[in-house]
This record gives C-alpha cells, sequence and structure tokens, in this order.
C-alpha cells in the first residue's frame, strides 16, 4: 500500500514557521509536557569530531497528545566558513506517533533549531525574567544572538539592546541588526562586565569552554539565559555564579549534568540544588520569587523542543511543500 510522505525544504519552512508568539508557546508545551514525566526522551547521541572541527548531535522525544514525534540530526562542521559553506546544516524525520511510519522530511539546515532554540529562551525570560525590562544584552554576535534576543522582545518588549563579543566589528555588526529588526536603540559594547551591570535580562550564546561571566557581575533583578553549552566540555557561567543565583532553573536536569553549565559546576565541587523548567511552567516549583532575584536558566536543547516544533509545522504549513508516494 502506499502513502504519501511530505517533504518541505529550508525556504517552505522560512515560510511556514517564523518566530513568533506562536512557535513560543509551541516550545513552552513542550517544557509543560516534560513536567508530567510522560515524555519519552532518551539521552542525546553525540559525536565530538576534533579532526574536523566538528560535532553532530541526535535528538528526539515522544510526546503524549503530540501527533507526531521527530528524530533530529544537526551537523555543525565549524571550517565550512572556509569552502563558502554555513557552519550549521541538519534536518528532522517526523514520524507518526499512532502507526510510526515517515510523514514528512524537513530539509530545514538547522532553520528550525534555529527558532525552537530561540523560542525556548523566550519561555525561560516569560518565566524568570524581571516583568519590567528595559534593557536586554547578549553575549555573543553569531545568529542565536540576533535570534535571542527577537524572541525575549516578544515576551518582555524591552526598549534597549547592548551586545559584547570578542571581534568588536562582528558585535557592532550584531547590533546594528538587532536594531533593525527590532526598531529599538542597540550598542556593541567593549566591557562584558558593564553589559550586565546595565541589564536586566542577559542571554550567552556563546560555544565557550570557559566562563563568559562570572559571579561577582551578578546583580539584583537580574535573569542570564545561558544556551551555549550543548556539548560536554563547554561552559559559559562561572559555577560561583550559578551558585549565587536565587534559582538555578535547567531545561533537563540529566542533559544539564552532562553538556550544560551543570557539568563544570559539578566538576568544580559546587553544591547545586537546580529545578527544571518545566516544573517552574507548571507551577510545581516557584521561578523568581521577588523582583530582587537573581535567576538563570540553563538551555542545552531538549528533543521534545524538536517534535514540537516538527509537528507544529505540519499544521502551519498549509499547501507548502512536495508530497510524493512511497
Amino acid at each position: 500500500m502506499s502513502r504519501d510522505v511530505t517533504i518541505l525544504t529550508e525556504a517552505d519552512l522560512r515560510r511556514a514557521v517564523p518566530l513568533d508568539l506562536t512557535a513560543v508557546d509551541v516550545v513552552e508545551r513542550a517544557f509543560a509536557a516534560l513536567a508530567t514525566g510522560e515524555v519519552v526522551m532518551p539521552p542525546i547521541l553525540s559525536m565530538d569530531l576534533p579532526q574536523v572541527n566538528g560535532e553532530v548531535d541526535v535528538k528526539t522525544a515522544y510526546i503524549p497528545g503530540f501527533d507526531g514525534f521527530a528524530i533530529k540530526v544537526s551537523p555543525g562542521f565549524f571550517d565550512n566558513p572556509k569552502l563558502g559553506l554555513a557552519s550549521l546544516n541538519g534536518l528532522m524525520i517526523l514520524f507518526s506517533a499512532k502507526t510510526g511510519l515517515v510523514e514528512a522530511l524537513l530539509l530545514d539546515n538547522g532553520y528550525l533549531t534555529d527558532v525552537r532554540t530561540a523560542a525556548a529562551g523566550a519561555v525561560a525570560a516569560r518565566h524568570l525574567a524581571p516583568a519590567e525590562v528595559e534593557t536586554a544584552g547578549v553575549i555573543g554576535t553569531g545568529v542565536q544572538a540576533r535570534l535571542q534576543m527577537q524572541a525575549a522582545h516578544l515576551v518582555r518588549p524591552f526598549k534597549r539592546a547592548l551586545v559584547w563579543g570578542r571581534d568588536p566589528a562582528r558585535a557592532a555588526a550584531c547590533a546594528a541588526d538587532i536594531a533593525q529588526a527590532l526598531g529599538i536603540e542597540a550598542e556593541a559594547m567593549t566591557d562584558a562586565r558593564e553589559l550586565v551591570a546595565q541589564s536586566q535580562l542577559v542571554v550567552t550564546t556563546t560555544p565557550s569552554r570557559a566562563p563568559v561571566m562570572v559571579a561577582e557581575w551578578l546583580h539584583p533583578g537580574l535573569h542570564v539565559t545561558a544556551m551555549g553549552s550543548d556539548q560536554a566540555g563547554k561552559t559559559e557561567i562561572d559555577p560561583a555564579a550559578l551558585a549565587r543565583a536565587d534559582r538555578y532553573v535547567c531545561d533537563r536536569i540529566s542533559q544539564c549534568e552532562v553538556s550544560g553549565e551543570l557539568e563544570a559546576a559539578r566538576a568544580a565541587g559546587v553544591d547545586l540544588a537546580p529545578v527544571e523548567l518545566g516544573d517552574v511552567i507548571a507551577g510545581k516549583v516557584p521561578g523568581r520569587r521577588t523582583p530582587e532575584d537573581i535567576t538563570i536558566c540553563d538551555l542545552t536543547g531538549t528533543g521534545a523542543q524538536d517534535t514540537a516544533i516538527a509537528t507544529h509545522v505540519m499544521q502551519a504549513r498549509g499547501t507548502a511543500g512536495t508530497v510524493i508516494a512511497t
């Protein structure tokens, strides 16, 4: 018996799934599902490939009540720009949650990962950032630096953005892009500490293996989302900063223990009591308890987010894509 499989290209997906509040709500629903304990989400299959300056992650999750589940393959080969190629690519395969049959191939080249990662940052900001954010800062100058600011602005419409990166020219270009995209003032900073001092919301978006934020920089009323540490050995936040926070939240504690900020903290012997973002969303544990709280959210990226955004595609695509009979 033949069946139909839908193939969607990156161009199709960009038209169908923008970074908007609908995407944020879809990803929030995935986090809330994690809090039920009913989601089946195996550990990330991760390969570090130092010989080619690359890495590959495979993520998946089954969420009860969702029509499908996705398996995502996400390679990052960081010498590709020297060849005129993008560093990140990949695809998602969407399966029926009822039959296990392939329903769609989403040839997104990493676009859907970018959207769901930025949306997760917005979810963290929605539940942990101060109610009023005047200034937001980002440490990093890549695609996620831009998208994280756009996503955070959806839930905390700040009036000013600050950018810091190791390359001043890239920081200036990133700030200009943010200003244009959001219609706000944006400035490149020469001092990351001063960026933090002036901000109520900060997102770190680097692949660093040494802290880019230290405990002494934290101040009352600050929220930090760290989303760059997604492989063993990466770390953006000084373990002492995690200990100083009034609330340290993980997207998934078991993942953060091996590929997030929690990995470095445990290795340093820092005693922490993290909670999960899904539990905060579900009201099982409090997030920000006072306006003066310091909160930190550690995002490593979950298979639940991938399943959520992939199933959202099939609802949002309309007639886009190519259907083949198999």
